[in-house]
């Protein structure tokens, strides 16, 4: 897995991330966890899992951008609701894995 530069925290889990990202690269279980990707399907923009799903065989062969993580489904919605309207402010579309996929290039080359 891999972590979007910026990544979108519940409220409840900012002060964690480090320990929440800790225990998802160690398999660690973590209760009511959700993370939320950008779809493997290129016509979609994200998914959604609870991280007791990433524990099961075949999950860390695949290669998931992670751009958020929520505390309890309810905020894995919240949190898909503000990254889609983030990205509707700043450009005036909803395309939002191309959005993404662009800002991370861009911190991966040094430009942001």
């Amino acid at each position: 897995m891999k972590y979007y530069h910026n990544l979108y925290l519940s409220d409840e889990l900012k002060e964690k991330k480090e320990e929440i990202i800790y225990k998802l690269e160690h398999d660690k279980i973590q209760l009511n966890k959700y993370v939320i990707v950008l779809a493997e399907n290129a016509n979609n923009n994200l998914e959604f899992y609870d991280t007791a799903l990433l524990l099961q065989r075949g999950w860390k062969k695949r290669r998931l951008l992670v751009v958020g993580i929520a505390d309890g489904f309810e905020e894995a919605l919240y949190l898909v609701e503000k990254i889609a309207q983030e990205v509707y402010d700043v450009t005036g579309d909803i395309k939002i894995r191309k959005y993404l996929l662009e800002q991370q290039q861009k911190f991966e080359e040094g430009k942001v």
